[in-house]
């Protein structure tokens, strides 16, 4: 019925798909977070947002790790 390359394909499906999706969620929550909280005296809000929007999932893990911490 499925070959060896349909039990991959399915596999992907399931474990990549999830993945992806959380990748995309953490990014617009980082995207939200830091247009919300950041603050305007400087252009740090806009330089973090397009670092953010440039580069995915990397800017949000940056973001995270870097500049949220320091907020918190």
């Amino acid at each position: 019925m499925f070959g060896l390359f349909g039990i991959i394909e399915i596999f992907a499906l399931l474990f990549f798909l999830p993945l992806c999706l959380l990748g995309t969620i953490f990014w617009i929550w980082m995207l939200v977070d830091c247009a919300t909280k950041e603050s305007n005296q400087s252009n740090d809000k806009i330089v973090w947002i397009l670092i953010i929007v440039f580069t995915h999932f990397i800017g949000a893990l940056i973001y995270f790790f870097v500049r949220r911490s320091r907020r918190v």
